[in-house]
């Protein structure tokens, strides 16, 4: 019922949800939301959090909102700063995803994702393998082949080592029955560097979020094999992974946390704000903007989804040499 109530009661004002009977931390939740991004300026953490606001100032949801960047090692640097700044704060949320369950793991931190308290899982992007268009890489089957010919002669350019590019890399091996700690995996600091070194023939291919290589695509400069979600996506003609007789599917996730020590009903007031979001139009027109998929899911089913991407990403990066 608290996320129904708060559902039905987010646009009412903090000094009318008060007058009703609701505690002023639950109001303050509803009225004014701080938003902690443990990356910096640009990326797609910074991307989501932004879009919060815009949405949710549109849709009047919430009006008032304060960023706060705190960038480094894929979160594991701001996520203490958020835990130890912000326990018990019930109008903070800190933004995060799959890239920071990585990195977590990758680093050896002393803290945990679950150190937080799991809101909600807002979108999904796919992940995209790609090729110069010059490459006599056809499809994933070539590539593949070629692969498991000599390991050695195919490079995988991406994002960061242990990050989700890394991570689809090596669960591509795997499901092909190879060993996943032989992929010749060249780590960039972004989408634009792995871009280069890809129309300069300087890699075999490339793995990343869609929405980085989508204009090559279109442009005819890169020719994409296979996307890493469940089905096509809308507006390209990419087969997926699985249709290529490769069992892999993921989704580079991001979502939302609430601080350390937050009530319970603070928790729900903030799960009332997402719940809302999600319906609204506005959130549906930005995520088909940015080539996003809704997977919202929130509560206690997020946070043993949480518990259960922990166990896996785990096991892909010990696969990997990384863990």
């Amino acid at each position: 019922m608290l996320n129904r109530r708060g559902f039905l009661l987010a646009g009412i004002s903090v000094p009318s949800l008060v007058a009703l009977g609701m505690s002023p931390a639950f109001a303050q939740a509803l009225a004014k939301l701080d938003i902690f991004v443990p990356a910096a300026p640009g990326g797609g953490w910074d991307q989501t959090a932004r879009s919060i606001e815009q949405v949710m100032r549109a849709e009047k949801i919430v009006e008032n909102f304060q960023l706060e960047h705190a960038p480094g090692a894929g979160g594991a640097v701001g996520l203490p700063k958020f835990l130890g700044a912000r326990k018990g704060q019930g109008n903070v949320i800190m933004v995060g995803g799959m890239v920071m369950v990585g990195a977590l793991i990758t680093n050896k931190s002393p803290v945990k994702i679950t150190d937080t308290v799991p809101l909600a899982r807002l979108t999904g992007e796919a992940e995209v393998i790609v090729v110069p268009n010059e490459s006599p890489f056809k499809s994933m089957k070539d590539l593949i082949a070629a692969f498991k010919a000599d390991p050695a002669k195919v490079s995988w350019a991406g994002g960061s080592a242990g990050g989700t590019d890394h991570i689809l890399a090596g669960m591509i091996a795997k499901a092909a029955g190879l060993d996943a700690k032989k992929v010749s995996y060249v780590a960039y600091s972004g989408g634009g560097p792995a871009q280069a070194a890809l129309l300069g023939n300087q890699v075999s291919c490339g793995v990343s979020g869609i929405g980085e290589f989508a204009e090559q695509i279109k442009a005819g400069k890169l020719r994409a094999l296979a996307v890493s979600s469940d089905k096509r996506l809308p507006g390209m003609d990419i087969p997926t992974l699985k249709e290529q007789g490769i069992d892999v599917e993921l989704f580079n996730w991001r979502g939302v946390f609430g601080a350390p020590g937050i009530s319970n009903e603070q928790r729900a007031a903030l799960i009332a704000l997402f719940d809302k979001m999600n319906a609204s139009a506005g959130w549906k027109a930005e995520c088909e903007k940015r080539d996003w998929t809704q997977i919202y899911l929130s509560g206690d089913g997020f946070a043993k989804f949480i518990d259960a991407e922990i166990t896996r990403i785990t096991g892909i990066l010990k696969d990997i040499g990384l863990a």
